[in-house]
């Protein structure tokens, strides 16, 4: 089962809402950006269907979210691409393995030189399996477009200039896959960078976060997100929360989309 979570001044009611009474058209009308919902004061939902879509491509890889066939950070990349567009300037504030940094890159990169991916990692591990990524995965051209940083994430507007306008700041939480897993984001740095990306991402920007709870320390620092998400202002951001609610240490999607 999955819990949605979505925090808006749109709808006067607990942030914490379980959507058990959408049937499968509506979550197709949800995937597609084609819902819009309305709560009645005795909790009841009224859905209503538009014409016009504007998430074409989020079907399928939200629906194959929902019946257990993709992954969380498939969505997370799908839930990007509608946000970032090319020439942007984005930072993956840990670099892990490389993939959610390439990812970025081809979202941004346009041919001109434009565009940029600040990745940062306090592993050299990750930044090195990082680069090699690139290295096979794209051109010279485009991978200079990419800076590595072996610096912790709640660091990052060392490595960010002011002036930047920044798109998306993405964080996946957790330990180095092939890595040390005793090396792990924590809580106390994750607030940290946390705070440092809502003040330096630009108004419709996105923070994105894939959080892994499976390890030790990984419950606290969900709760420490959830906690801080639920304290910012609903005339400034938009906070969701995707979780499955009989798989315990399934990772956890959480967007905070600044208006």
């Amino acid at each position: 089962m999955l819990l949605m979570r979505y925090c808006s001044h749109r709808f006067p009611i607990p942030c914490e809402k379980r959507l058990t009474n959408f049937s499968r058209r509506s979550w197709l009308a949800a995937a597609r950006g084609n819902l819009s919902c309305s709560f009645a004061q005795n909790g009841n939902m009224d859905v209503s269907l538009s014409n016009n879509s504007t998430f074409s491509g989020m079907e399928d890889v939200l629906m194959g979210y929902i019946f257990g066939k993709e992954k969380a950070t498939k969505v997370a990349h799908l839930v990007w691409k509608h946000v970032v567009q090319k020439g942007d300037t984005v930072v993956d504030a840990t670099c892990g393995n490389g993939y959610d940094t390439l990812a970025m890159l081809k979202m941004v990169a346009d041919g001109s030189g434009r565009g940029c991916v600040y990745g940062m990692d306090i592993q050299k591990d990750a930044l090195e399996n990082t680069s090699s990524l690139l290295n096979e995965s794209v051109n010279p051209i485009e991978k200079e477009l990419v800076k590595l940083f072996t610096i912790c994430h709640s660091r990052m507007e060392e490595v960010v200039p002011k002036s930047t306008t920044l798109r998306l700041v993405a964080f996946n939480l957790g330990y180095l896959p092939g890595g040390d897993k005793e090396v792990t984001t924590t809580s106390a740095t994750t607030i940290l960078a946390l705070q440092a990306a809502t003040r330096i991402l630009a108004s419709g920007g996105l923070i994105s976060l894939v959080v892994y709870v499976g390890h030790p320390g990984g419950r606290d620092e969900l709760e420490t997100i959830q906690a801080f998400a639920s304290e910012l202002s609903v005339e400034d951001w938009v906070c969701s929360e995707f979780q499955m609610l009989n798989r315990p240490l399934a990772p956890v999607l959480i967007f905070l989309f600044k208006r």
